[in-house]
């Protein structure tokens, strides 16, 4: 099971980035590249624990994906995960940290993942899917930082 770990550092306060994270407007807005956008659940606004039937649309290697997400824990303004519901992968939990640092706040991405297809989706992996996700987690998260550093 690949395990992605991202550290990224922001020029703001833990709060902000804690909710800018949470936020699925700014979701859809850090992911334009795959034309991510909320089409089940939380639409708009800030997701909590418990949120459930969040449902993202987006393109992925060239294909139209839906990935059902629930909000499992949320210790406010310091962490959150989100695993899967229903989807294309296997399984995964995504786990958001935020720890304050002087200056701003260090925002950790751990995602874990597993591949379907059994023994096929571990080459996959190993071929394109892990260096793809370790791509995207980061991708989204210096669009976190450019958004958080440039708030008025």
């Amino acid at each position: 099971m690949p395990v992605i770990e991202h550290q990224q550092f922001i020029k703001a306060p833990v709060e902000l980035c804690f909710d800018l994270a949470r936020n699925a407007d700014i979701h859809t807005q850090t992911t334009s590249t795959t034309k991510e956008r909320v089409v089940g659940g939380v639409t708009q606004g800030l997701l909590e624990e418990g949120d459930t039937v969040v449902t993202w649309e987006a393109i992925h290697f060239g294909i139209k994906q839906r990935l059902t997400a629930k909000v499992t824990l949320m210790e406010k303004p310091y962490k959150f995960v989100d695993m899967m519901v229903k989807g294309a992968f296997h399984s995964f939990v995504h786990s958001h940290q935020f720890i304050e640092e002087a200056g701003g706040t260090i925002m950790i991405d751990k995602f874990q993942y597993k591949s379907p297809f059994g023994p096929i989706g571990v080459v996959a992996d190993k071929l394109f899917l892990e260096k793809y996700m370790r791509v995207f987690i980061a991708s989204r998260a210096k669009a976190l930082k450019n958004i958080a550093e440039n708030m008025d």
